[in-house]
């Protein structure tokens, strides 16, 4: 429908009944009238296009209802277009409109909700990115969840996208890692500004045990050894535990690769080559400050050592020469600052930030137990692991729970409310709607009952809660699409919410199987094809967010 409306506003202004300088919108938005008397879905897009165009509101919202009316394409998919108020635009669907939509659904399965907003488009998304030196915390967790869906909602977008993992496997953390893996293999105390915890000892015995001759290396040599090895053991239980989460990486890149094969230089002599670096006080400078950066920042420090910022230079370089179009970053809470110098990097590479770049910061998350904050891990020692909280309340709650929530806002996890088995617990309301459609629709087959496309009969299907369920199925694609224009999964998991709610009204309401010896009748064979669109839907939900839909609970 918001096709059909941009269409009917080209044909106006091609017209002139519309002024030819009108800037007209990329997406018409639609709601869905809370007073069902309104109709099926509304656009205030005329009130939005009357002062450009300098007409009546009411004026520009006739010109679109007579083109929409004569759109060959919906005709037959509507049965009245009112204008109400100032300007608003009401749709009222027709039967066989809403029969198209379950018949969509039907065909389109799993693909149903996809589109190609963003086809062409390549996507890097850097996510999680921790160092190597210990279990993969809360911080870590939230993006892990949310990176995954956000990834898998681009995708239905239409866009190309690859899911990164950006290893910070340079600087003094791993000297010092290595430092607190030796001194734990020794059996002495642990440097105060070393990695404590108890996994620092299993990492330290799974070392000696395969190579007990390290301790016998001179110091130096032996340092490394203990880095190095306990470098690859981490990252593999990193990888472990993020593949039981459902996260997926398509690159693990090391921040070591930057400067390997005379990288880094090349992208010195780029960045050079747009007239932004320069020399003062012995070191290497990245004129940021040009581009909204709050100070000019140092590549290349006096002693000739690189500084952090040296890698996020080559890091971003890398990644559009590598192809993408669009660099997403998830920043943790306390990366505010990174935001303005990573698109001044953009900038001074000579593309454009806000196209090229996009930052978003997720804030902190807290975990209640029993009433109180869990802040301690058995095995890190400090906060809690990604691993624990999935042993506390499972991956499908956990999951979902993370996402649901706006990133910018920090959250609060009630382990006790993810623990039930109720409406409370956002992902069994969800979950269970799926189960109960799943079995109706059991029943309906034991019954002899057929449902499918050939069995909507949409003429049929007139309560208002059947008109309800359809009506929230349709938005399904719209939802997808926000979603991933606006980099806000959790969007999907408040969608999934809403409409299970609506399915559960409209079982209420409006039987679907017969009672005792009631005969089967085309309503019985329509409404189960109904709640098979509506399974089809709430498990596409659930498939964006990484969370399984069970067909039993």
């Amino acid at each position: 429908m918001s096709g059909a409306i941009l269409r009917a506003l080209a044909l106006a202004v091609s017209s002139q009944e519309l002024p030819g300088g009108l800037l007209l919108p990329d997406q018409v938005v639609l709601e869905r009238p809370k007073n069902r008397g309104h109709g099926d879905y509304a656009t205030s897009i005329a009130l939005a296009l009357a002062k450009p165009a300098e007409m009546n509101p009411r004026a520009v919202a006739e010109i679109l209802r007579t083109y929409l009316l004569a759109d060959q394409e919906i005709k037959g998919a509507i049965s009245s277009i009112e204008i109400a108020g100032p300007g608003f635009i009401n749709i009222t669907l027709a039967r066989a409109g809403q029969g198209a939509i379950i018949a969509a659904i039907l065909s389109a399965g799993d693909r149903y909700g996809h589109g190609n907003a963003l086809q062409g488009v390549r996507i890097n998304l850097e996510f999680v990115s921790a160092n190597p030196t210990g279990p993969l915390h809360l911080g870590h967790t939230r993006w892990a969840a949310v990176g995954d869906a956000l990834g898998r909602v681009l995708s239905a977008a239409g866009a190309t996208v690859t899911r990164e993992f950006y290893i910070n496997d340079r600087g003094n953390q791993m000297e010092l890692f290595g430092a607190s893996l030796r001194a734990a293999a020794q059996g002495v105390a642990v440097p105060e500004d070393g990695y404590h915890g108890q996994y620092i000892n299993e990492i330290a015995a799974q070392i000696m045990q395969a190579h007990p001759e390290y301790l016998s290396l001179p110091d130096g040599e032996s340092f490394d050894a203990f880095r190095d090895a306990g470098y690859s053991l981490q990252l593999a239980d990193q990888q472990r535990v993020l593949a039981g989460f459902r996260t997926h990486f398509d690159i693990w890149f090391s921040e070591r690769s930057l400067y390997e094969n005379n990288f880094f230089q090349h992208c010195l002599d780029r960045l050079r080559s747009q007239g932004h670096v320069y020399e003062e006080g012995g070191a290497m400078w990245l004129r940021t400050t040009d581009f909204g950066d709050d100070k000019d920042r140092v590549m290349v420090k006096s002693d000739g050592a690189f500084a952090y910022f040296a890698s996020d230079s080559a890091y971003y370089i890398s990644k559009r020469e590598r192809g993408f179009d669009i660099c997403i970053y998830m920043l943790g809470a306390d990366h505010h600052g990174y935001v303005n110098r990573l698109k001044a990097i953009a900038a001074c590479a000579g593309d454009d930030p806000t196209y090229n770049i996009d930052a978003l910061i997720g804030q902190l998350v807290k975990i209640m137990e029993n009433g109180e904050e869990l802040k301690l891990s058995k095995r890190a020692g400090t906060i809690i692991t990604l691993e624990e909280l999935v042993e506390k309340v499972g991956v499908d709650a956990a999951r979902y729970t993370l996402i649901r929530y706006p990133v910018d806002t920090p959250m609060v996890m009630d382990v006790d409310v993810l623990r039930s088995r109720t409406n409370e617990n956002p992902v069994y309301y969800v979950q269970y709607a799926h189960a109960r459609i799943c079995a109706v629709l059991r029943n309906a087959s034991d019954l002899g009952i057929l449902f499918g496309a050939d069995q909507i009969h949409p003429e049929l299907l007139q309560d208002e809660r059947e008109r309800e369920l359809i009506g929230a199925l349709a938005e399904f694609p719209r939802v997808v699409a926000g979603a991933a224009e606006l980099r806000e999964p959790h969007r999907i998991a408040r969608y999934a919410e809403e409409l299970a709610g609506i399915y559960h009204r409209f079982y209420a309401d409006c039987r679907v199987l017969p009672m005792g010896d009631e005969p089967m009748t085309d309503l019985h064979r329509a409404r189960a094809t109904l709640c098979s669109a509506t399974a089809r839907v709430i498990a596409n939900s659930l498939e964006l967010l990484g969370v399984s839909a069970p067909e039993k609970m």
